[in-house]
């Protein structure tokens, strides 16, 4: 997934890689529960992801490169496996873009597509919202 911003990358990142903005942002209720070691938000910090009636999971940031670059994996109570999600920021003459990938398995058989693209759906749906606001 790409989005472009008319923001400045600092403020664009600032923004996106704090948990609970951006879980309000995609309509996800996310709250973080852990601080990073370098950060609130950082290296190392744990965030609780709960959707619906589904049971809650929890998803760690494994590398963080301010204003550059951001990759967590769920690393508790998910029926999905082999999940990272990465965040490439960069800075563009309008502002800034980034690039969000995001690669998991189902441990459900058949349903790994349906969950891709409802992730997909709703942090497209959350970075056109903010690219607008």
């Amino acid at each position: 997934m790409h989005f472009d911003f008319n923001k400045p990358l600092e403020q664009v990142f600032a923004q996106l890689s704090d948990h609970e903005f951006f879980g309000k942002t995609c309509g996800i209720n996310m709250k973080r529960i852990q601080d990073g070691s370098d950060s609130e938000n950082g290296l190392g910090s744990v965030r609780k992801i709960s959707i619906g009636l589904l049971p809650s999971f929890e998803e760690t940031i494994t590398k963080f490169v301010p204003n550059e670059h951001i990759e967590y994996k769920i690393t508790k109570g998910s029926p999905i496996k082999n999940h990272v999600g990465t965040l490439d920021f960069k800075e563009t003459d309008k502002g800034c873009s980034l690039d969000y990938v995001i690669k998991l398995e189902s441990k459900i058989p058949l349903t790994t597509g349906i969950i891709a693209s409802g992730l997909e759906g709703g942090i497209t749906k959350g970075m056109r919202r903010y690219a607008k606001a």
